[in-house]
């Protein structure tokens, strides 16, 4: 069974979400049997690698409020973060765009490493206070992740994986996702969000009942079918 989650490295509610869905996943009984699948989604494909303005700057205007409130806001969502293990330093976090780190997240994918480095990522960008729109960032993350240097960086060097991205994000595009985190279970159930893990667990059980219901009609039908000349 597969799940597809689009997600965004700067998001912090994909952190916090990535953390409640795999406590979720942990109460599954058949997880073993679950396929998990990270796809691209920028919130702002247009921020530059190096921003002018602070992420509380550019928030501010995003939302038409001032940095003292995105700022306030922040407190609560590092607060949330504390209680899944996560800490957030909002006051360091260096802005960026985040094109270069989900062609790095697809990249480890080729080596079984998709989810080390996705999990590294969050962790520069939202608790290191490291640069991840930065060759040097991403590399020593590469490295850190059991990826082979010199590859990754003629990866980053060319233009790989960046149509990748783009089929990610016109796939969500097309289910109608305009916000991350958005979990789809089996190709039929939707969860919008960093939702409880309960509610992931749930879900998962919830398409695998689904799953099983859809296999057992399909072997009835089957029973009354001819599939050779001796029947």
């Amino acid at each position: 069974m597969k799940v597809e989650i689009w997600s965004d490295i700067v998001c912090p509610f994909c952190y916090i979400g990535k953390r409640r869905f795999e406590a979720g996943l942990h109460e599954f009984s058949q997880r073993d049997e679950v396929e998990i699948v990270h796809r691209s989604f920028e919130l702002d494909p247009s921020i530059p690698i190096h921003p002018e303005k602070t992420l509380f700057e550019i928030a501010a205007a995003k939302y038409g409020t001032t940095p003292e409130s995105t700022k306030k806001d922040s407190i609560a969502v590092t607060e949330r973060a504390k209680k899944e293990g996560l800490i957030f330093n909002y006051e360091s976090v260096k802005h960026t765009n985040s094109m270069d780190s989900h062609r790095l997240i697809l990249f480890a994918r080729d080596f079984g490493k998709e989810n080390v480095v996705l999990e590294l990522l969050y962790k520069a960008y939202f608790t290191d206070s490291l640069h991840i729109g930065e060759r040097e960032t991403l590399l020593s993350i590469s490295e850190h992740a059991g990826l082979d240097r010199l590859e990754t960086a003629n990866m980053l060097d060319s233009d790989r994986y960046r149509d990748a991205v783009r089929e990610d994000e016109r796939i969500a595009s097309k289910l109608g996702i305009r916000g991350v985190p958005f979990y789809l279970v089996d190709g039929k159930y939707a969860v919008s969000g960093a939702q409880p893990a309960a509610v992931f667990a749930e879900a998962l059980q919830n398409a695998w009942e689904e799953r099983a219901k859809e296999k057992n009609k399909a072997a009835e039908e089957d029973a009354g079918m001819c599939t050779d000349g001796f029947c």
